[in-house]
């Protein structure tokens, strides 16, 4: 069969997504059976199922088979953007009650002055100013970890100090090594940059240090990608010793490490730069410590490093504006950003006991501190079809497959966001959803 003929049978599959004969959470027969219906050769029967795969149109699940994706109708396979339902369980930028009055308000006060306003406005530098860079140094100091002022570079938030880096230490066409679930943004962020991403296996620990070794070996890594803190979206924090045990590999490789400690402040637990400050690339932002309309993001550097960052930087238009320097300056500087830290310690905490307490007897992986956690769905549910039947309940979700740096490689699990609902609507929330788990997909109507 020609391959025009292997891509319309996949445009026939996508018209019947597209007009609503296939559904989100329907499944497509096995791919042997696929082949006897349409008189094809098993093979090619392959190639529709790959292509389907490619396009975002399908998803498959471990052991269970490949089902109409969730997004597929919209033609997107990153997360979507946060779609005003009663209850978010999608997006987990945590805002606390009050605070833009009592904290970042006050703190703010007087940068509308003509003379604050005047150098807020004016063009910025992906290394900002001293004051800056001292501010922002002396805020991200955790536990033995000290970084220098003069290892920041800035970005306007945390994706783009994600991009920044992969584009200063992987080439296009080069491979990257990220954990088999990983935060979902760097998947786009990837194919934009022309990078392979490569899933590396992982265990209750953490990434298993042996697949980075068996990755490289296949062929080569030009760096891995990993969030040793607060996991995205599993919430373990790597114990000590699988730190130093990966450490070990990475250095032995000649490896650079990107670390995600977007989720750090809500740990102790220092970055892995603290081990390896000459192989650790750190990225955070204040999009989670303080909001997302009002970021900064930072990039850590080694030494050897800071110049290819920087013109990553340049040439990636992902410089801050004067004004989020500004702010951000003043908030880490008068303790603001600290106290939101402080707090919000205390909020997520509060929020992953009541759901601990809801989803007891189910299968869920977390971290107490946390504001996500992970939702491993009874036998008779599809993560999709779970999905969508809580939307329909206005509870937006995120499935498995979002995470999976492997098309087709998902596990039967949602992520629950926990840090956007108020306390009232997330036990609201969490109540309905024991209520389907106890369920079955059966008992409710899927079709749209």
């Amino acid at each position: 069969m020609s391959k025009s003929e292997y891509l319309r049978l996949a445009d026939a599959i996508a018209g019947e997504i597209s007009d609503g004969t296939l559904k989100p959470g329907d499944r497509l027969p096995p791919q042997r059976n696929f082949a006897y219906e349409r008189k094809i050769a098993v093979s090619t029967a392959s190639r529709v199922y790959a292509e389907l795969l490619r396009r975002g149109l399908v998803v498959g699940e471990v052991g269970r088979g490949t089902f109409i994706s969730g997004d597929a109708r919209r033609g997107v396979a990153a997360p979507n953007e946060p779609r005003g339902v009663r209850i978010d369980f999608e997006f987990n930028y945590p805002i606390l009650p009050d605070q833009t009055g009592a904290l970042v308000a006050k703190s703010l006060d007087g940068l509308e002055k003509p003379s604050a306003l005047d150098a807020a406005l004016r063009q910025a530098t992906s290394v900002g100013t001293p004051a800056v860079r001292n501010a922002a140094a002396a805020y991200l100091s955790q536990g033995s970890w000290s970084p220098g002022p003069d290892q920041l570079v800035f970005t306007g938030n945390g994706r783009q100090s994600i991009a920044a880096a992969l584009a200063a230490v992987v080439p296009t066409g080069g491979r990257c090594g990220v954990e088999a679930l990983t935060y979902p943004f760097i998947k786009g962020i990837a194919a934009r940059l022309g990078i392979s991403l490569v899933p590396l296996a992982m265990d209750e620990g953490g990434v298993r240090p042996d697949s980075v070794q068996k990755a490289h070996r296949e062929a080569q890594l030009s760096a891995i990608y990993v969030q040793p803190a607060m996991h995205n979206p599993l919430g373990m924090t790597m114990s000590p010793a699988r730190r130093a045990d990966l450490l070990r590999v990475v250095e032995k490789l000649n490896l650079p490490v990107i670390e995600d400690n977007v989720y750090g402040f809500l740990d102790d637990e220092p970055p892995l730069a603290t081990l390896a400050p000459d192989r650790c690339i750190v990225v955070d932002s204040l999009s989670k410590k303080v909001a997302p309309g009002l970021t900064l993001g930072f990039i850590v550097t080694p030494d050897r490093l800071r110049e290819s960052m920087m013109a990553s930087v340049r040439s990636g238009g992902w410089t801050a504006s004067g004004y989020a320097f500004a702010a951000a300056q003043r908030m880490m500087s008068d303790g603001t950003v600290a106290e939101l830290t402080r707090l919000k310690r205390i909020d997520a905490c509060a929020r992953q006991k009541l759901a601990i307490e809801r989803l007891a007897g189910f299968e869920i992986q977390t971290n107490e501190k946390c504001y996500h956690l992970w939702l491993t769905l009874p036998a008779h549910w599809r993560s999709q079809t779970f999905v969508a039947v809580a939307a329909r309940r206005d509870i937006a979700l995120t499935p498995s497959t979002t995470f999976a740096a492997s098309p087709g490689h998902a596990p039967n699990a949602v992520r629950l966001a926990l840090a956007a609902p108020s306390m009232a609507q997330l036990d609201a929330g969490l109540r309905t959803i024991v209520a389907m788990l106890n369920a079955s997909e059966h008992d409710f109507d899927t079709t749209e």
